[in-house]
């Protein structure tokens, strides 16, 4: 039996066998994705669209050509997905990116490179271990329109400045009340690693993880905050392999919610956790 005719099909077992199957091609559409393999993505989602209207798979199959160079492609999908669902912020907000991105990069850019993702751990929040970054001096947008949520950083000493590359662009610079500490327990000895959150024309945010901490590090932290949360809160919830789409709106969702501290409140070098805390808990007794 065809796609179609499973889709025009509506005996009770036949919509059983349909909700199997697009259960099955969601799930291989991720996976394509997770193993940044789109042109399987795009051939996967296609599939899925023959069952029937769908707006997470036309954003997914947007996705895929968008990161396959396919600018104007992508902004078609995104306006079929916001057409299906009108409250898509996904769709909503990449239509908005890509109307700028078409006008200075044109209908096609550079495909992604292999190994452009970074790796999902990145983008688990660990207390004291991760913080948040806006990047500036950015590229052009011709330049930006190489770079996508989800992309791997690399963040390198560039003089008094913490520089930014990303899928072989560099994109900005990290800003520079963040970048003055971790250059400093770069110096030392630490390792990082980054990955993009959400990106614009005009605006650049970034996740960056300790990955090693020198022994002559130790007990110096890299992203000193007040806000008293868990040690250790994954962004993707259930299973670690998620769609990048999906975790960059949860990080937005997460970043409205204010309930982990965002790196623009690191305190500086000579102040600690605990006197951090302190000073909290005077705040709340002055108001009392």
């Amino acid at each position: 039996m065809s796609f179609n005719s499973l889709a025009d099909s509506q005996s009770p077992s036949n919509a059983i066998t349909l909700t199997r199957l697009k259960r099955q091609l969601t799930e291989q559409a991720i996976t394509a994705a997770t193993a940044a393999d789109w042109q399987s993505a795009v051939e996967i989602n296609q599939r899925l669209l023959e069952l029937g209207p769908d707006s997470e798979a036309e954003c997914r199959l947007a996705k895929a050509h968008w990161e396959l160079g396919e600018l104007a492609a992508a902004r078609e999908h995104y306006q079929a997905a916001l057409a299906i669902d009108p409250t898509s912020r996904i769709a909503e907000r990449n239509i908005a990116r890509l109307r700028v991105l078409l006008s200075e990069a044109g209908r096609k850019t550079v495909p992604a490179k292999p190994g452009s993702k970074a790796p999902v751990s990145i983008f688990v929040e660990e207390t004291g271990k991760t913080g948040f970054a806006h990047l500036v001096d950015l590229a052009s947008p011709r330049e930006l329109a190489q770079v996508n949520p989800g992309d791997l950083v690399e963040l390198s000493p560039d003089g008094p400045r913490l520089r930014a590359t990303s899928n072989g662009v560099a994109v900005g610079y990290v800003e520079p009340r963040v970048a003055a500490r971790l250059l400093k327990l770069v110096a030392e000895g630490n390792k990082y690693a980054a990955g993009v959150t959400s990106l614009g024309d005009k605006d650049v945010r970034i996740i960056i993880r300790e990955v090693y901490q020198d022994p002559r590090n130790y007990g110096k932290v890299s992203f000193p905050t007040a806000a008293k949360v868990s040690d250790l809160r994954p962004y993707t919830k259930g299973t670690l392999v998620r769609e990048e789409m999906e975790l960059e709106e949860e990080l937005e969702l997460d970043e409205e919610e204010e309930e982990v501290g965002d790196i623009g409140s690191v305190l500086p070098v000579d102040v600690t956790e605990d006197e951090a805390f302190e000073e909290e808990e005077s705040d709340d007794s002055e108001d009392s």
